[in-house]
């Protein structure tokens, strides 16, 4: 949960090719999903499969190109909700796997189009379930993005154990975990993030829906409420804790600190994940109560800065540089700050969550953090060594869960499909 460290937001290319169903794949003939993206930055109503997008819709951002040199969704300004899922694979067929991963990606760069999976929610044969779930049938884009990692045991399945990158490594335990393992790892993840809840979740639930049998959910994460922004000119989003969160975080426009502290370049590992990122993914649950009976001062105090504003300790405004050694040692923001920890950076993308209450009468609340970065081994992990040490903001958290992911680059056309680099011979 550090609070000093972002993918420029995509243009969207037009295909509105109707989509042959999935049917085939359940005996109903067909020729399985196909590809259809957006037109340019279209907020859209979810279409049937082969609508045309509405151009007039192209200047109001709705939809953010899937394709590109990188994934969307790590970079791009951070959406208001967020759905992420982790899964297991269950099948040891590595063709039947693959061809998932294809079917995914079609379905992907249909939903974050604005369009039905296959041949929509309604209309085709009603002896067979339809394309599509439906529940978004109406709604615009929402600038849904779509983001998929692979796990270090997905590593361990298909024979892919030499092509797992150094850098991917299994996180260390750190003073204070309490990790729940239904709520960590994972095969592989998918982060879905949209402006409108019912969008990210019927992203998943359609990725989830298609993969029945290859994988399954092994658990997810609804957060609302970003705690980081990812472009300069929004104000800095505040945590549960009331204090702005991220205030230093990669823009997106800062395409020299992305080159050197988020996409992972030209032998950094292997070639398959040049362009690509990894994902650290961690669940830290805030003793909501305890917080809110502290003085405001000890608040200050913790984080280093004034609550109102967000200026540094002895500073007027937010994003004055902060002067770490007029705040206490343990200090949060001094803690995190890069000149505390070797330079080290991270690309955040957190969002708050409430997950009912833990049966004590407290709120099971707090922040589902996000952090991409180029090499976890000079990101993530010294940071967190240094907060779990001695951050006086720990008697207030606790984390939780915990994953980690290799991100792929993005998926450069419409032959392209999530992971090809890995999964080829060449790679």
């Amino acid at each position: 949960m550090t609070d000093e460290t972002n993918e420029t937001a995509a243009t969207a290319d037009r295909d509105t090719s109707r989509a042959p169903s999935r049917r085939a794949l359940i005996g109903w003939g067909g020729a399985g999903l196909a590809l259809g993206a957006a037109a340019a930055g279209g907020a859209v109503a979810m279409s049937r499969a082969g609508d045309d997008v509405d151009p007039a819709g192209a200047e109001t951002g709705g939809a953010v190109a899937f394709h590109g040199a990188h994934q969307a969704g790590i970079a791009t300004p951070v959406q208001d909700r967020l759905h992420f899922a982790a899964f297991d694979v269950k099948t040891d067929d590595r063709a039947e796997f693959v061809e998932l991963l294809k079917e995914w990606t079609k379905a992907a760069a249909r939903m974050t189009g604005g369009h039905t999976v296959g041949e929509g929610a309604y209309g085709g044969l009603a002896e067979a379930p339809p394309d599509d779930t439906g529940e978004a049938l109406g709604l615009k884009p929402s600038r849904l993005t779509l983001t998929i990692g692979f796990g270090p045991s997905l590593f361990e399945k298909f024979g892919l154990a030499d092509r797992r990158p150094e850098a991917l490594v299994d996180l260390p335990k750190f003073p204070g975990d309490n990790l729940d393992r239904a709520r960590s790892d994972g095969d592989l993840c998918v982060q879905a993030c949209a402006d409108d809840p019912q969008v990210a979740v019927h992203a998943i639930r359609n990725l989830a829906r298609i993969g029945f049998g290859r994988v399954a959910i092994r658990w997810s994460q609804l957060g609302f409420g970003k705690t980081s922004s990812t472009t300069t000119d929004a104000q800095t989003p505040r945590n549960l804790f009331g204090f702005k969160d991220g205030t230093r975080n990669i823009a997106g426009t800062e395409t020299d600190r992305l080159k050197k502290l988020v996409w992972v370049g030209d032998g950094d590992g292997p070639g398959w994940m040049t362009g690509g990122s990894y994902l650290v993914a961690r669940r830290i649950r805030m003793n909501i109560e305890t917080w809110d009976r502290t003085s405001l001062q000890e608040q200050e105090d913790v984080f280093g800065r004034d609550k109102g504003e967000g200026a540094p300790v002895g500073k007027a405004k937010e994003r004055d540089e902060p002067f770490l050694k007029a705040m206490k040692p343990t200090a949060h923001v001094r803690l995190a700050h890069p000149d505390s920890n070797d330079g080290a950076t991270i690309l955040r993308r957190g969002y708050s969550f409430t997950d009912g209450t833990d049966g004590l009468g407290r709120l099971e609340a707090g922040l589902f953090f996000l952090a991409y970065q180029r090499d976890v081994r000079k990101g993530f992990i010294p940071v967190q060594r240094a907060l779990s040490r001695s951050d006086a903001l720990n008697e207030y958290i606790q984390h939780v869960g915990s994953a980690v992911f290799a991100i792929p680059p993005g998926v450069r056309d419409k032959d392209d499909w999530w992971g090809r680099a890995l999964f080829s011979k060449e790679a």
